[in-house]
C-alpha cells in the first residue's frame, strides 16, 4: 500500500508542519531533570487522528537529528504500516514472541533519515495481556537502547485499558483530540482514566482546528 501524504514531508514549510515542530520542542523540554524519551499518542474515541499525529511528530523528531521509533502499540486497529507503506507481519507482537526478534528487532527503515517503523505485528487475542506484561518493559528496555525517542501508538483510551497499561510504562501519554468531533465529556473522562491509574499526561494536540489566517 503506498505511504500516506504526511505534511511535514510534503509541506514543512506549512503552519502545520510549524506547530508539529513546536510540539517537538515542547515535549523535548517539557523536564530537563528526567527528560521524556519514551511516549504513548493516543485519544479518547476512535474519530481522531492520532496515529497521523504521531507519525509526523516523529519525522520532526527524526529531523532534528535524534534516531527515532515509531512503534505501533496499537494493537486492535494498527495503522502505522499503512501510513508508511510497509509490511506488517513482522513487529511488536513478534518481539514479545521470538527471543531472537528481542535481541534483533524486526525494525523497517523509512525514507527519513534517522526514522524507523516497528509495526504492530500479528494481532493478539487479548492485546491488554500483551501489553501488561513483563516482556512489554524488556522490549522498551531493547528500543530504547536503539535510539533517543520511541513513539508509541496506541488504542483509544476509552475503547480498551490498552492506552493506560502501556501508558504506564512509558514516560507519559499525548493525548489527540479532534475539533468538531472529540465530545469534551469523552475528552474529560479520557484524562481521568489515565490519571486514575498514575499515567502522566503531558498535553494534548487539538486537530482540525479553525486556522488563523491574520497570525504571523
Amino acid at each position: 500500500m503506498a505511504k500516506t501524504t504526511l505534511i511535514t514531508l510534503s509541506d514543512p514549510r506549512s503552519a502545520a508542519a510549524e506547530a508539529y515542530r513546536s510540539l517537538r520542542t515542547n515535549l523535548m523540554f517539557t523536564s530537563i531533570e528526567k527528560p521524556i524519551t519514551a511516549f504513548a499518542i493516543t485519544s479518547p474515541s476512535s474519530s481522531e487522528d492520532k496515529s497521523l499525529v504521531l507519525a509526523n511528530l516523529a519525522v520532526t523528531f527524526a529531523q532534528s537529528g535524534n534516531k527515532t521509533i515509531i512503534v505501533d502499540g496499537d494493537l486492535r486497529r494498527p495503522a502505522q504500516h499503512d501510513i508508511w507503506g510497509v509490511s506488517n507481519e513482522r513487529g511488536l507482537t513478534t518481539m514479545m514472541l521470538d527471543d531472537a526478534a528481542l535481541s534483533n528487532p524486526p525494525l523497517i527503515e523509512t525514507d527519513v533519515p534517522n526514522l524507523s517503523v516497528l509495526p504492530s505485528g500479528v494481532l493478539p487475542p487479548v492485546p491488554a495481556d500483551v501489553l501488561s506484561s513483563p516482556k512489554m518493559s524488556s522490549v522498551i528496555g531493547v528500543l530504547k537502547a536503539r535510539a533517543h525517542y520511541l513513539l508509541f501508538d496506541s488504542s483509544p483510551v476509552l475503547a480498551a485499558t490498552d492506552a493506560a497499561l502501556l501508558g504506564a510504562k512509558l514516560d507519559g501519554v499525548v493525548l489527540v483530540v479532534r475539533a468538531g468531533a472529540t465530545r469534551r465529556d469523552h475528552a474529560a473522562r479520557a484524562r481521568e482514566t489515565l490519571e486514575r491509574v498514575h499515567v502522566k499526561v503531558l498535553g494534548a494536540v487539538m486537530t482540525n482546528a479553525v486556522r488563523e489566517t491574520s497570525a504571523y
